[in-house]
């Protein structure tokens, strides 16, 4: 239904990293959703006051929450659409990830007071009504839910939106809930014992833990998640398919939201070549980047020589050297400067998160091993961060 109304009244619609489409996506499921949601409401509440069931009623308001959470969906896609300006110059696209805190926020609230609701049920149980309207009226609920589930779901990964994410993972919980509800529905009456507030317990603890999915994937995003090896890895296969580029390192990558992805990244080529002849290419790789996947693309240009055999020698040596330690640590920009008493050796380890050896444990243990050569070397290192999962490209 989505696909087909997206054909009749979206431009361009296949377009998703168009800002205009994107938005008239967003305008789009959310409407579907503020109306589903207001329908399965009114029918709920309805269904509910029959029935005298709090899961019931409870289901309802869970619906009517989640109208509110699909108008501030329709709010952040309009606020999250607007372009870069002086003050934001990396655009508004992390207006999705407040808004997805407020719907978690909601969604936290209503699932809090429901267990408040449901304990209260549990001590003064009262007698439910068997409803055959009320079991079709949760029946098509659950098929309404999960048809929301499947394009929120959809639509969200096609335009890496982190609210319609969200709005997925909540409809799939309210399927759920509603799943047990009426399950609770048609075997209490049968087994002469009130299961509703044991089941509004259980809806409860799905409307909470739906919550926390929420709110922990925001704070990702705010706080600056890492990216996917997917992206990682497709970003340096391209760097690595240009002739010229010898290696890479100190690959950065900074997401401000959909489509506003911005990288920065250290490129190694051949000393010898004309250093025009190199920053053209590396102007050329920039551009592609912009044209093909939408990054913003800043290299550094590390010329390095090659031709050297004690300077590959040693470097192959330290690069060995830092692997036995840990086979997480690299290295990169090795160089060597030869003096009459000693010689340097001038280079970076990168050093990931997982490592538990410090940086001076680390570099002791490569003194250790760089003394059995014999040779008076000095070593110079500096010690990076690792900010993404990276092939050793040296």
């Amino acid at each position: 239904m989505i696909g087909l109304l997206a054909k009749k009244i979206i431009p361009n619609y296949q377009n998703y990293e168009d800002s205009k489409v994107r938005q008239a996506y967003g305008n789009l499921t959310s409407t579907v959703g503020i109306i589903n949601n207001f329908i399965l409401f009114g029918f709920k509440f309805i269904a509910g006051t029959i029935a005298n069931s709090v899961s019931i009623t409870a289901d309802a308001i869970n619906n009517l929450s989640d109208a509110g959470s699909s108008i501030i969906s329709l709010i952040s896609f309009k606020l999250s659409s607007k372009p870069a300006d002086e003050k934001h110059p990396f655009g508004h696209a992390r207006y999705e990830c407040i808004a997805s805190m407020i719907v978690a926020c909601l969604i936290l609230i209503l699932g809090f007071e429901l267990v408040k609701t449901s304990f209260s049920k549990i001590l003064h149980p009262e007698v439910i009504d068997f409803s055959l309207v009320s079991c079709m009226v949760l029946l098509f609920s659950i098929m309404v839910k999960v048809w929301m589930y499947v394009y929120n779901k959809k639509y969200g990964k096609l335009l890496h939106s982190s609210i319609m994410e969200a709005t997925s993972a909540d409809s799939l919980s309210d399927a759920m809930s509603t799943l047990a509800v009426l399950i609770s529905t048609i075997i209490s009456p049968i087994i002469h014992f009130n299961l509703d507030g044991y089941v509004g317990l259980i809806v409860a603890c799905l409307i909470l833990y739906a919550g926390y999915g929420v709110i922990r994937k925001a704070l990702d995003e705010l706080l600056g998640q890492a990216p996917s090896e997917e992206l990682v890895q497709k970003i340096q296969e391209k760097i690595m398919s240009y002739n010229g580029v010898l290696g890479m390192h100190d690959l950065m990558i900074h997401d401000y939201g959909a489509y506003n992805t911005f990288v920065s990244v250290h490129v190694e080529v051949d000393y010898k070549v004309d250093i025009l002849k190199s920053h053209d290419m590396i102007d050329n790789i920039e551009k592609k980047f912009k044209e093909d996947m939408g990054i913003e693309m800043v290299i550094h240009m590390d010329p390095i020589n090659i031709d050297d055999e004690l300077t590959n020698e040693l470097r192959t040596f330290i690069k060995n050297s830092v692997k036995e330690i840990d086979g997480a640590l690299s290295i990169h920009d090795f160089r060597m400067v030869t003096g009459e008493t000693h010689t340097n050796l001038i280079f970076d380890i990168v050093v990931p998160f997982q490592v538990e050896y410090s940086n001076q444990e680390i570099l002791d243990q490569l003194k250790e091993k760089l003394n059995k050569k014999g040779h008076k070397y000095y070593l110079v290192v500096t010690f990076d961060r690792a900010y993404t999962t990276q092939f050793n490209k040296e």
